[in-house]
């Protein structure tokens, strides 16, 4: 388990960091950072990723898959229910915006209140014409075991989609049990548990602006 030794916090310039190691997952070092008042924010133990961080990460990306994507015609799909908000921030970021793009999602869980993946992954409200022929963009919060993303890679496959790339916001590689392919990266977040910006503990705290560890004594 990735524990922080708050007795010798390391502070970096983000801006810095972004512009040495700009279109690459990003690592975090754990920063001192002040944390709003209030019921939702003291739930916080440490702030991993800023909004400030999380947004410019999102710029870079989106502005990648647009060239990529330019002549392809893309079906967005995004992840739920974690993935709403990157999805929402990316795509407006995707600019100029690909002829042709189509926006849908998919609701897959795995974890239900816990902290640990349940290995059972549910997928519901895709609509499978959508799907063959077309280059699907998988945009999705947090990789972790991979099985997620590997069922709904496989799903898309299997009703004809010319490809499937897939973007995750953070990626949790001491999880991995399946080698998904993940085609670009955000972060490389450290195996704590997570919240904010669309991640959820018991489905709180998913309006949180960045990405924090939550608090131990919240959920044991």
């Amino acid at each position: 388990m990735f524990v922080a030794d708050t007795s010798r916090l390391l502070v970096r310039s983000a801006n810095a960091d972004f512009r040495h190691r700009k279109n690459q997952p990003k690592r975090h070092v754990f920063r001192t950072r002040s944390v709003r008042s209030g019921k939702v924010e003291d739930d916080v133990l440490q702030v991993v990723f800023s909004q400030e961080e999380v947004h410019d990460r999102t710029v870079e990306l989106g502005q990648k898959l647009a060239v990529d994507l330019a002549d392809k015609r893309p079906l967005i799909l995004g992840v739920l229910t974690g993935g709403f908000m990157f999805a929402a921030d990316l795509v407006r970021q995707m600019r100029p915006c690909p002829p042709g793009t189509t926006i849908k999602f998919v609701k897959a869980s795995s974890y239900g209140t816990g902290t640990v993946s349940s290995k059972q992954v549910q997928l519901s409200g895709i609509d499978d014409s959508n799907i063959a022929g077309r280059n699907v963009l998988v945009v999705e919060d947090i990789v972790d075991t991979g099985r997620t993303l590997t069922k709904v890679r496989e799903y898309l496959v299997e009703r004809g989609a010319t490809s499937v790339t897939i973007v995750a916001l953070l990626d949790k590689k001491e999880r991995r049990e399946l080698p998904v392919p993940v085609d670009h990266i955000g972060f490389v977040c450290p195996d704590e548990f997570v919240v904010g910006f669309g991640l959820d503990y018991a489905e709180e705290y998913r309006t949180l602006p960045y990405i924090g560890v939550l608090k131990p004594e919240v959920y044991s």
